[in-house]
């Protein structure tokens, strides 16, 4: 059963970091965040905030050419895009499974293009460009059961950012 929707609103890139930062505290060991949305809204801004918050200090950077980064903070960060795959086996060869068993939080963008191999609970963020101005929109939703315990405490980080 999926947790929410939260409806967010950053109104800047740096805002958008905060907020991933916000979120990135309530994620644990194990955790999957699949990002997807507009070209452009803010995706790595997200990742960055959040891998600051799970302590990350080197430059995150978008995954786009490089398909997988991978940081260390308090534990390891995966960074994955797939925009550029065709395949699931393409994403299966890039040590996929050991991401999910390694211990850390993995960030995908472009993760609903993988639907197949996402686990049952993963935490899934949309980010939108409505107009021409920074503002962003982001829906927040956590999916499967393993998220129904703890989406209290991820609504709580995230409330700043409501929608109004």
């Amino acid at each position: 059963m999926p947790a929410g929707p939260l409806s967010l609103v950053s109104r800047s890139p740096e805002e958008t970091r905060e907020l991933g930062a916000a979120l990135g505290a309530a994620l644990r060991p194990g955790d999957l965040v699949s990002l997807t949305g507009d070209l452009g809204a803010g995706k790595t801004a997200l990742v960055q905030g959040a891998a600051r918050a799970l302590g990350v200090e080197e430059p995150v950077a978008s995954p786009t050419f490089v398909l997988v980064r991978e940081y260390r903070g308090r534990l390891p960060v995966y960074h994955v895009d797939v925009y550029r795959l065709d395949r699931l086996q393409e994403v299966r060869d890039l040590g996929w499974e050991d991401m999910l068993d390694g211990g850390g939080v993995v960030f995908v963008e472009w993760g609903s293009a993988i639907g197949p191999l996402l686990p049952p609970t993963y935490l899934e963020v949309s980010l939108t460009v409505p107009d021409a101005d920074e503002t962003r929109h982001l829906e927040v939703r956590g999916r499967g059961a393993g998220w129904s315990g703890r989406w209290e405490q991820v609504a709580d980080r995230l409330q700043p950012w409501g929608a109004a």
